[in-house]
């Protein structure tokens, strides 16, 4: 009979140990990110009662380099988030035009779609919640939104190969406000170091450019496409639909709206009074082959990525500029007024 005991107990201890603990998990996760990654998927953004949703292709190669492209699914508006030696870039190819910014992305805050803030936020968390099911496992750990203090924390789910499969980040009433599920997963992956560089990727926009302009090879034809083109790009560059905020802090108001024209089309700068003054300046965007340079991170604002800064939201919708200015909301309330500016909403 005790032998018997004896048989059973060396059972029982040797199934304990070929278990994970959470500590194991996310180490032996953590080591399988190494040199390089690409991983694809779609993500879902809830804003009040609005759906965003992104296909996401994201790519990293040491040392230092990160690619993350969201083409947006109801516009197919792509803009690509980039870090290379040189700093941090946001890329919007329908314009031409890049924006520098100045941030420490993508270490500054989560993001739901790179490993490597992942993974800081799990070795992070003391107080991580783990569980166990049959697909895998899922850790509950705190998140960093600067810019977003309701968002509490996130869901990572993995696969019993801890393979990454879906992230949830939720707010503090634990409803789902993002979530990327992934479809494409290679740990391994061979990229080409092209893919980093800002360079290459204003050149093949800029190729791209030529060929639409050179189908044509009669000169005269070329001369007047190019004169109905630069009358037709006159008359669009006009706001024809004037966005206002559907969100204002209490006790303020619009108190003025002039209209300027500019190089590239005009101008239309709002005045709010009260007690949380700012400044709304809507203008027609440059469409131009240049690096303009902000003070900001990088960020989603509405369906577009924008910069944020401790006074102003700028951000691109179409071809369309719009700033939120102020000296005396904080930043929630100034994401909030920008968030609720929505070109969506404008009907003819």
């Amino acid at each position: 009979m005790k032998k018997i005991l004896l048989f059973v107990g060396i059972l029982f201890l040797l199934a304990g140990c070929g278990k994970y603990s959470k500590e194991d998990i996310i180490a032996k996760f953590e080591k399988q990110v190494n040199n390089s990654y690409h991983l694809t998927g779609n993500l879902e953004i809830y804003r009040d009662e609005e759906l965003y949703t992104y296909i996401v292709d994201s790519s990293y190669k040491k040392e230092d380099n990160f690619r993350v492209s969201l083409t947006n699914q109801t516009n197919n508006h792509e803009q690509i988030i980039l870090k290379n030696n040189d700093g941090v870039f946001v890329v919007t190819p329908s314009l031409n035009k890049n924006f520098k910014f100045q941030s420490d992305w993508p270490y500054n805050n989560s993001q739901i779609y790179l490993l490597q803030p992942i993974i800081r936020d799990l070795k992070n968390d003391q107080e991580k919640l783990f569980e166990e099911t049959k697909d895998g496992y899922i850790f509950t750990v705190k998140v960093k939104y600067d810019n977003d203090k309701n968002l509490t924390k996130q869901k990572i789910y993995l696969d019993k190969d801890l393979n990454l499969t879906k992230v949830e980040v939720l707010d503090k009433k634990d409803n789902v406000k993002m979530r990327m599920t992934i479809k494409e997963y290679n740990l391994k992956a061979k990229i080409d170091d092209d893919i980093f560089k800002i360079k290459e990727i204003k050149e093949e926009t800029k190729e791209e450019t030529n060929k639409e302009e050179n189908k044509d090879n009669n000169q005269q034809e070329n001369n007047t496409q190019n004169q109905d083109d630069e009358n037709n790009t006159k008359t669009q560059s006009k706001i024809e639909d004037i966005v206002y905020p559907m969100y204002l802090p209490v006790n303020t108001y619009l108190q003025s709206q002039d209209t300027i024209p500019t190089e590239a089309g005009e101008r239309v700068i709002m005045t709010f009074s009260g007690d949380k003054p700012f400044l709304l300046v809507q203008e027609t965007a440059e469409i131009d082959n240049t690096t303009d340079f902000v003070n900001g991170d990088p960020y989603l604002i509405t369906d577009t990525i924008g910069a944020v800064t401790d006074y102003s939201v700028s951000w691109i919708d179409g071809k369309i500029e719009y700033n939120v200015v102020s000296d005396t909301m904080n930043i929630d309330e100034l994401i909030s007024v920008a968030q609720s500016i929505s070109p969506k909403a404008i009907g003819k």
